[in-house]
């Protein structure tokens, strides 16, 4: 089953929009990891399997893994143990990938063979031959950034380009050119409403990935109004630290797991 179907199978299965973001930072952990090396993984694993009845999707975070001496090598194995004990919800790997030629195709095979993800997110400012390495992995997601949830993302997203924002011109084109195999979707910050209602009237039921929701502000009735496909689903709402530290105690999972359950019920009373 490949990355859209699997998606849409997990809307439908967990009644859920809620992507689990999966960042860890250990100065946030409970001190029962200061002295664990395998902090990152077991941090995570105990987080995702608490969270996977409310999750259509999680979301590990590389650069939260790479930045520790064997961050990657506990990323490997964090998505290994989702893969096989929660094999129904996909693994999108954010990496914000982009780069031309071989580089790219170097990065398609770390994100979807080394990794085993079922989706990666990508940059496409180089073009579309930039994307092809990955849009050739036709079973996996291309989730590229359309509209980010940082307040510089007006200083070039918004930027007029023969009539229409940039942003539109990157939801127009990905959405007629880039998606013949039905494996594309979008990052679309939380943060603008209004600009994630004119990508959904561009798109059809493309998928969108929401950032913003939680900690940066984003509001979840303004992002299922202004996102929301006509079934109710076409969302990947996700939250990263609002679940991940939702109590620094011995019940850190427990505590995840209560938080996600709130968001997901949040988001469904808004459907």
């Amino acid at each position: 089953m490949g990355f859209i179907d699997k998606l849409r199978a997990r809307w439908q299965q967990a009644d859920s929009l809620l992507c689990v973001g999966l960042d860890p930072d250990p100065a946030k952990f409970p001190d029962r990891f200061v002295d664990d090396d395998d902090a990152l993984f077991n941090f995570c694993r105990d987080i995702s399997d608490a969270t996977a009845e409310y999750a259509c999707a999680f979301k590990p975070q590389i650069a939260y893994f790479a930045a520790h001496n064997g961050g990657e090598a506990q990323l490997q194995r964090l998505i290994a143990h989702l893969n096989a004990e929660h094999p129904d919800i996909p693994v999108i790997l954010d990496a914000k990938r982009g780069d031309i030629g071989s580089t790219a195709q170097q990065y398609a095979c770390e994100a979807f063979e080394r990794f085993g993800a079922d989706a990666v997110t990508l940059n496409p400012y180089m073009g579309r031959d930039s994307a092809d390495p990955f849009l050739q992995y036709n079973d996996r997601g291309c989730i590229f950034l359309c509209h980010t949830s940082n307040p510089g993302a007006r200083d070039f997203q918004e930027l007029d380009v023969g009539g229409e924002p940039l942003y539109l011109r990157i939801a127009r084109t990905i959405a007629r050119d880039w998606n013949t195999d039905g494996n594309c979707a979008l990052v679309v910050g939380a943060t603008y409403p209004q600009e994630l209602r004119a990508i959904r009237a561009v798109v059809g039921d493309m998928p969108l990935l929401i950032p913003g929701v939680g900690a940066q502000g984003g509001d979840v009735q303004a992002v299922v109004e202004n996102g929301a496909t006509a079934d109710g689903t076409g969302l990947m709402i996700n939250s990263s630290r609002g679940i991940l530290y939702a109590s620094r105690d011995a019940d850190y999972a427990e505590a995840a797991a209560r938080a996600a359950r709130t968001l997901r019920d949040t988001i469904n009373r808004w459907r």
